[in-house]
């Protein structure tokens, strides 16, 4: 008994040393993010009548099913995509290379919902590419000849693909850059050609990055609405939706955001078991200097390669948004336009002011303290990015709501009239639900910022009297310019692009230029969206850019 209670009185010791200003501020941080979750399993084991079983007995077998098709789908694409893609920019030379190292992550720059419209408008019955092909073959009708459904599992696959391979590409060839070109060379010597050499060597040794790379596009396949909605194929996020929304059943909406979180958690842990006592390191040189032409065919054949990625995943797509919006200009701009676009740039404006003092708080912290806490803390506030904007929507929903029952309660028992919902009816819960979300993002760039900046810095303001405050906005801050801006930046678009969150959060009449091409998309009026489309892929050409910045100076870096 005194063994157990000296370790219980040691352990309370070492979290008191632990407890300093910062740990609390990234406690209360990681508390926030943690809020949601836990509002779903509370909520998911509460009485919900006869849903589950219902559920369990219909609906959830297909769904589960759909959403590990779709996975499946999007894994073997954006894998072979985006891996295929980086090798050869990395290892080869042939015609327009330096142009792909950047252009093939342009499709990054446009949601799946979006090209999921541009392509069932370009591909459907009353398209133009049904309409050329009965007039060349002499085809009446439908009756007269086959063409693939494009709303269908394999047509979402494909648009997902097409706007996810990026990933995947960004990270492989980041791999490839960083491997040792010693390696490459011993495989030659020992008589391995360039396929051998790839798949015996290079692949291995970027396994990790691809893994990676494939999690966070199926993570973003599990969170996607706009195309599963369009395309009526039922995955999980499609069902919470429905669920919560036409059924009116949040319980029912929460079992089943549990159950799709164990999808999540499979990934994470396939991704860290991916790495498990394995070392993957490179000690010198870098392939980057070492290009072998392709001449005649196998130029052509890597050209083509490149090029389909990005004339589906960017090119066509803005082509057709550009025309519609030229074409149709007068009735996009009188459709709200203006109206909904300020939304957008209101909310994602400070989500990312939020999200990016959030993140320098819990990155300093953990950078003044290193305690075991402040890192835990640091990664549980980092995992909202991992959680589908659906599930966070149905947790961020459920204390809001309590909170706003409570202060209206109390208003009327102190003052005679309710407050009415101030929380979870307003502007608040997006901007908490995307600041949930979305931190892990600026969270790592300012962590990343923050690793180039060397100590000593801080010591020697400290030593001249400076605080912690001090040193922070003396020194790290004008340091810490870019990363901040950077962390900004892609916070505000990824915010600006953010639907199925929007959907279920967004107060009553509350349009954002997402939700308004879904709206007008499912009422088969896509030209009326076309300019707030078009408006979104821009601000998503921000992040991309910084992007392609970061990839030449790892080339750069390569050669020298």
């Amino acid at each position: 008994m005194r063994s157990a209670g000296a370790a219980i009185l040691g352990f309370t010791n070492r979290l008191y040393r632990q407890l300093d200003g910062w740990t609390l501020i990234a406690l209360l941080i990681a508390l926030l993010v943690a809020v949601p979750l836990l509002a779903v399993l509370w909520l998911a084991f509460s009485p919900s009548g006869d849903i589950w079983s219902h559920l369990a007995s219909t609906v959830l077998p297909h769904y589960i099913s759909t959403s590990l098709l779709l996975m499946l789908g999007v894994g073997i694409g954006v894998s072979l995509i985006g891996t295929g893609t980086a090798w050869l920019t990395t290892t080869y030379q042939f015609p327009g290379v330096r142009v792909f190292e950047w252009a093939l992550l342009l499709p990054l720059a446009v949601p799946a919902y979006i090209i999921a419209y541009i392509y069932t408008d370009i591909l459907e019955y009353a398209g133009p590419v049904q309409g050329a092909l009965r007039d060349l073959m002499g085809w009446k009708s439908a009756k007269d000849y086959w063409f693939p459904e494009i709303r269908s599992l394999g047509g979402a696959i494909i648009m997902m693909v097409l706007t996810l391979y990026p990933y995947v590409y960004l990270l492989a060839r980041s791999s490839f850059l960083e491997q040792s070109t010693a390696v490459l060379e011993a495989g030659r010597v020992l008589g391995r050609g360039p396929w051998r050499s790839f798949v015996e060597l290079a692949l291995p040794l970027a396994r990790p990055a691809i893994v990676v790379g494939v999690s966070l596009a199926l993570m973003e396949t599990l969170n996607d609405f706009g195309t599963v909605d369009f395309f009526a194929v039922q995955t999980f996020t499609a069902g919470i939706y429905d669920v919560w929304l036409n059924m009116n059943n949040i319980a029912g909406a929460a079992q089943l955001a549990i159950v799709m979180m164990l999808f999540v958690f499979a990934l994470i842990a396939i991704e860290r078991l991916a790495r498990k006592g394995r070392r993957f390191d490179s000690v010198t040189g870098r392939t980057g200097s070492h290009r072998q032409q392709l001449m005649g065919w196998q130029g052509l054949v890597a050209l083509g390669i490149c090029l389909v990625p990005v004339l589906l995943g960017f090119v066509i797509p803005a082509l057709v948004l550009l025309k519609h919006s030229i074409n149709f200009y007068e009735l996009s701009f009188e459709a709200g336009f203006l109206t909904h676009a300020w939304h957008s740039l209101l909310i994602s404006t400070i989500v990312a002011l939020v999200s990016v003092a959030l993140g320098l708080l819990l990155a300093y912290g953990v950078r003044l303290s290193g305690t075991n806490l402040m890192k835990s803390a640091s990664r549980l506030a980092s995992i909202g990015y991992a959680v589908p904007g659906s599930v966070l929507a149905v947790g961020i929903l459920i204390p809001l709501t309590s909170l706003d029952h409570g202060l209206n309660s109390l208003s009327k028992d102190l003052f005679g009239f309710g407050t009415g919902l101030l929380l979870s009816g307003t502007m608040f819960a997006l901007v908490y639900g995307y600041t949930t979300r979305f931190m892990a993002l600026s969270h790592g760039s300012v962590e990343a910022g923050l690793a180039r900046i060397t100590p000593n810095m801080e010591g020697a303001a400290r030593s001249l009297g400076a605080t912690r405050g001090q040193t922070l906005r003396r020194i790290h801050l004008p340091l810490l310019r870019g990363s901040l801006l950077t962390a900004a930046l892609i916070v505000f678009v990824d915010s600006m692009k953010e639907l199925p969150m929007t959907m279920l959060l967004r107060p009553f009449n509350f349009e954002t230029l997402a939700t308004h091409a879904h709206q007008y998309a499912s009422d088969e009026l896509f030209e009326e969206a076309a300019l707030g489309s078009l408006a979104i892929v821009l601000a998503g050409i921000i992040p991309v850019i910084l992007l392609s910045r970061a990839i030449a100076g790892r080339g750069k870096e390569s050669q020298s």
